[in-house]
C-alpha cells in the first residue's frame, strides 16, 4: 500500500472492498483481488496493474499513486455516476456483489469510459485547446486535473507552438515529479527535445532538480531495464552512466544456424516494426510477471479468477499483430 494509505484510501475504488493490495497506475485507483482479476483480463492497453506487495516501485511512481488515489482520481472515472443527466445510469457494485456484476461495471467504467466527463465538441480546435490546457497545468502540482485532461484525450507530447516545449519539458523545468510520472505513464516522451534542442532531463538539471533529471533518464530506459531484469535479474544504475546490463549467457543458449539466421532477420527489421515488437515483448513480460505475482499473493480460491494465458486483444492493433 502507498505510504499513509491506512489513513486515506481504505477501500477498493471499484467495489468498496477493504484492504486493496493492487493498483491501476494509469487510472490512479486502488483495487481488491477480485476487481484486479477483471483489470488483468482487460490488458495493459486498458489498465496497467501493479501489486503493492510484490511489484517493483520506483519511489516517484509510488508517491504519484499515493497523491492521486488520495485526492480524487477515482472521480475522474466516475464523474457520470454523480451526474443526473448521465445517459448510462448505473449503480456502483458493492464488495458483496458477484464477480460478473463487478466485471460488467469495470468494463463499462474503464474500457468504454462511459462515466468520464467527455469533451463535448471533438473538433481539432477543441482538442488543441485541451492539449494547451495540459501544457499549462503541467507546471503546477495539480496532478488530478492533469489526469482528467489526459482521460479526455490530451496529448502529453503536444508541443506548444509558441514555446516549442511539451508538457514533459514544462513539468521538468518546474520540478513537478508527480506530473512527470503521470505524463510518462500516458506515453509522454522523456527523451523528446524542444525547439532549442533541450531534453526534459536537461531542463530539470538546469533548473536545480538533479534527482528529477536522474529519474527522467531512468524513464528513457524503462523498456530495456524491464527486459534486462526479467532475463538476468539486474537493473542498471543510471546515476553512474550504466544504462545497459548485458545478461550472462546461458550455457544452453541456442546458437544453431537457424537461431543465428533468426537473429540476423531481427536485426534487419525496419525501426517502426522493431519498436512494435519491443513493446509487445514488454507487455508479455509484464503479463508473465503479474501472473507469477498473482499466484504468489492471492488466496488459493481466487487464483482461477485470473486466467489470461496470452495478451488480451488490442482493438487498435491489426489482426496480424494481435495474433
Amino acid at each position: 500500500m502507498p505510504k499513509g494509505s491506512e489513513t486515506t484510501v481504505k477501500e477498493c475504488h471499484d467495489c468498496g472492498q477493504s484492504g486493496p493490495e493492487w493498483c491501476s497506475i494509469n487510472h490512479g485507483v486502488l483495487l481488491c483481488d477480485e476487481c484486479c482479476s477483471v483489470h488483468l483480463s482487460l490488458g495493459r492497453h486498458i489498465s496497467q496493474i501493479k501489486s503493492f506487495k510484490r511489484s517493483y516501485w520506483p519511489p516517484n511512481q509510488l508517491n504519484l499513486i499515493y497523491e492521486v488515489s488520495s485526492n480524487g482520481a477515482n472521480l475522474v472515472w466516475e464523474y457520470g455516476l454523480l451526474d443526473p443527466q448521465n445517459k448510462v445510469p448505473r449503480k456502483k457494485p458493492s464488495a458483496k456483489d458477484a464477480l460478473p456484476v463487478k466485471a460488467d461495471f469495470i468494463r463499462t467504467k474503464y474500457q468504454q469510459m462511459a462515466y468520464i466527463n467527455r469533451v463535448k465538441d471533438e473538433t481539432n480546435g477543441i482538442f488543441e485547446d485541451l492539449h494547451l490546457q495540459l501544457h499549462s497545468i503541467a507546471r503546477t502540482d495539480n496532478v488530478v486535473t492533469c489526469l482528467r485532461f489526459l482521460s479526455q484525450g490530451a496529448d502529453p507530447n503536444f508541443k506548444n507552438p509558441e514555446t516549442g516545449t511539451s508538457s514533459v519539458h514544462v513539468a521538468a523545468s518546474r520540478g513537478q515529479q508527480n506530473q512527470i510520472e503521470l505524463l510518462c505513464i500516458f506515453g509522454g516522451d522523456p527523451a523528446a527535445v524542444d525547439s532549442s534542442g533541450m531534453s526534459p532531463d536537461e531542463h530539470a538539471r538546469a533548473n536545480g532538480y538533479p534527482d528529477l533529471a536522474d529519474r527522467l533518464i531512468e524513464l528513457q530506459y524503462e523498456l530495456t531495464d524491464r527486459l534486462t531484469c526479467f532475463i538476468g535479474g539486474k537493473r542498471p544504475d543510471h546515476r553512474f552512466g550504466q544504462h545497459i546490463v548485458l545478461p550472462e549467457l546461458n550455457e544452453n543458449l541456442d546458437i544453431s544456424d537457424q537461431a543465428l539466421l533468426a537473429r540476423k532477420k531481427l536485426q534487419q527489421l525496419p525501426d517502426p516494426l522493431f519498436e512494435d515488437l519491443a513493446m509487445d515483448v514488454f507487455d508479455e513480460v509484464e503479463r508473465r510477471e503479474l501472473n507469477t505475482i498473482w499466484h504468489a499473493q492471492v488466496d488459493k480460491a481466487l487464483i482461477p479468477l485470473h486466467v489470461v494465458p496470452f495478451l488480451p486483444v488490442n482493438p487498435a492493433f491489426s489482426a496480424t499483430r494481435n495474433q
